[in-house]
């Protein structure tokens, strides 16, 4: 069994708005059972060392989805069969399945998003990374963004400013929400 790390707000400096928690999310549905937040511990070390760079520029990090069950993303798939931004759970690589994957973004002092030019999970060419269509300052902050992640030791998904993986996900085994023992999944 492989053990995930929790993240907490505390544990990693970061805030947590685990989207798929509620209905604030592509689908308009829940489909964690709460608000958990979980990484491969590899991932974990990662994400802290993110997390310090941010705060070395004044800056911190908001995590959106970590850790994603199998169950929760048939689910996605099965709502949003977007290949360009959902993996299929039986053919993609599904880093989110595997605990080594986070989305993303980077919060100012006060607390606010830093533009980005789209919202998470916006299914659109706007949100891929190299999108010139957004404004200069959304620009820049994607650099940003993809800065402090890059120098962290994360490799990034052209089609979402958001989504950060670990490099050779498929190294690591897909989990269910079972053989993660997160209980993410709302039965």
């Amino acid at each position: 069994m492989t053990t995930l790390i929790p993240i907490t707000e505390a544990s990693h400096s970061v805030l947590l708005d685990m989207r798929y928690a509620t209905a604030n999310n592509v689908t308009g549905k829940a489909f964690y059972a709460y608000p958990g937040c979980y990484l491969h511990p590899k991932a974990a070390e990662k994400l802290t060392e993110a997390a310090q760079l941010a705060a070395q520029l004044g800056l911190k990090i908001k995590i959106f989805d970590a850790f994603r069950p199998l169950e929760a993303q048939q689910f996605l798939w099965d709502n949003c069969p977007e290949p360009e931004f959902v993996s299929n759970p039986e053919t993609g690589s599904v880093p989110h399945c595997r605990g080594v994957a986070v989305d993303l973004t980077l919060l100012d002092a006060s607390g606010a998003e830093l533009d980005m030019g789209t919202e998470f999970d916006d299914f659109s060419p706007r949100a891929f990374h190299g999108n010139t269509e957004i404004s200069p300052e959304a620009q820049r902050n994607r650099l940003l963004l993809i800065g402090i992640m890059t120098t962290a030791g994360w490799d990034f998904f052209r089609n979402e400013w958001w989504h950060y993986q670990l490099f050779e996900p498929r190294t690591y085994p897909k989990l269910t929400d079972a053989a993660a023992g997160t209980g993410l999944i709302v039965q």
